[in-house]
């Protein structure tokens, strides 16, 4: 199994290019379900989870044509990959594929649609809670599916097509408002989603149906309208920069010390997050095309986050933030309001040195003057990241195994911290 081997105390410096987001590329790739012409996706990263996604619609016989690198291009440059569902030919979705990965269960929506019927695993991915998908097949149902659950496997079905109808979710999801926004684009009639994620993916995946030739509007706002239309056709789209990477690469600059450049990436995509991360110290501004970050000398201040559904400060940066208060001057007070199971990388930072106590949903970190390198292993995608950063600002070596996970979420890790001065290597087991 590989590892990831740090020396830390160095600052960074560069730039680092920021992938393709691989929570907009997922949901753009099934979508790639509701048509019989090519869609062509582009600034796909190259992770783990993209290869199982595609392993997913191949086995539904999904044509793939994935675009090599160009001359010129460097291996961090993101991706294309034409997706045609011309002859599918297989409308079930088996369990050694789908419990790789949470996002495989959203095949259900475009097959339902497409094809009125679907047999599709219950979903797997990240141990970080139930994540249940109750609420997915909620709103299928308020669309005229019919589902029941058999042997591990959600078998949905309609015998005239779904219909338009009101969802009103009772918490906001991203994957129902995923789900129901590619079901909703191929119903009779006008479906409304209330409550629904007002996430830039959410946005994203609404832009690339649009381009298909789906009638949404409101996506980016908590009420969705679409209008059905009979089919959808093929489209070009551009994957949104990862706000997720940014912000990770951010905070990790906050805690080093240096001057990085983030680039093609976009400080709307994560205002929130950037604001706090101002609060701490760093210094974060706008530039062409990017971000820049850098912290010079002064210590890290501490500070207060809850975790909430977009534009509030996102989960999924929630352990990297932590990372970074384990330094802080002072005490900082994180909620996680998302995810149950979402502090499993405490006990790993404490192996550093990091003074945290828990409190049900209310993690208390108490800064310290450094963390000192150890072996700790990662848990789930965010928490093997949030090691990573900390490793970076550790007095000695710190080593991460099962770093599987973070194959699932970041391209290129290594080799781009490198390049800022970082002392990280991997190795193969």
């Amino acid at each position: 199994m590989d590892r990831i081997h740090i020396t830390g105390g160095a600052p960074l410096n560069g730039t680092i290019p920021i992938s393709g987001a691989k929570n907009a590329a997922l949901p753009l790739m099934i979508a790639s379900l509701m048509t019989g012409e090519t869609l062509e996706l582009i600034n796909v990263p190259r992770l783990a989870d993209i290869t199982s996604l595609l392993r997913i619609l191949g086995n539904h016989g999904v044509d793939q044509m994935v675009v090599g690198k160009r001359p010129g291009q460097s291996t961090e440059a993101g991706q294309t990959i034409r997706l045609t569902a011309s002859n599918v030919i297989d409308t079930t979705a088996p369990y050694e594929l789908v419990s790789t990965m949470r996002a495989g269960f959203w095949v259900v929506a475009p097959l339902l649609a497409r094809f009125g019927e679907a047999k599709v695993s219950l979903p797997g991915g990240c141990a970080i809670g139930t994540r249940p998908v109750d609420l997915l097949i909620m709103a299928l149902e308020k669309l005229g599916a019919e589902i029941e659950i058999d042997a591990g496997y959600v078998v949905a079905k309609t015998k005239n097509g779904l219909r338009g109808a009101e969802i009103d979710f009772p918490k906001v999801t991203v994957g129902g408002t995923h789900v129901a926004l590619m079901a909703a684009s191929l119903a009779y009639g006008t479906t409304v989603i209330d409550n629904a994620a007002r996430e830039p993916e959410v946005v994203d995946l609404a832009e690339c149906l649009i381009r298909m030739g789906a009638r949404i509007e409101g996506a980016g706002t908590s009420r969705i309208v679409i209008e059905g239309v009979a089919r959808l056709h093929g489209a070009r789209h551009e994957v949104l920069p990862d706000r997720i990477e940014t912000g990770t690469y951010a905070m990790a600059v906050a805690m080093t010390g240096g001057d990085i450049v983030l680039e093609n990436t976009r400080a709307d995509l994560l205002s929130s997050a950037l604001d706090v991360l101002a609060t701490t110290g760093a210094e974060v501004t706008q530039v062409k095309g990017g971000i820049r970050v850098r912290r010079n000398g002064g210590g890290i201040h501490p500070a207060d986050i809850t975790t909430d559904p977009f534009p509030g400060f996102p989960t999924d940066l929630q352990a990297q933030f932590m990372a970074l208060m384990t330094l802080a001057k002072g005490q900082s007070n994180i909620r996680e309001t998302i995810f149950e199971n979402r502090f499993m990388h405490v006990q790993e930072l404490a192996r550093l040195g990091a003074k945290i106590r828990l409190d049900g949903d209310l993690a208390i970190v108490e800064g310290v003057e450094r963390l000192k390198g150890a072996p700790v292993m990662a848990t789930d995608l965010r928490a093997s990241v949030s090691l990573v950063i900390a490793g970076l600002a550790a007095e000695g070596e710190t080593q991460i195994s099962r770093v599987y996970h973070l194959d699932r979420g970041f391209e290129s890790l290594e080799a781009k911290l490198a390049r800022c001065g970082a002392d990280i290597r991997r190795v193969r087991s």
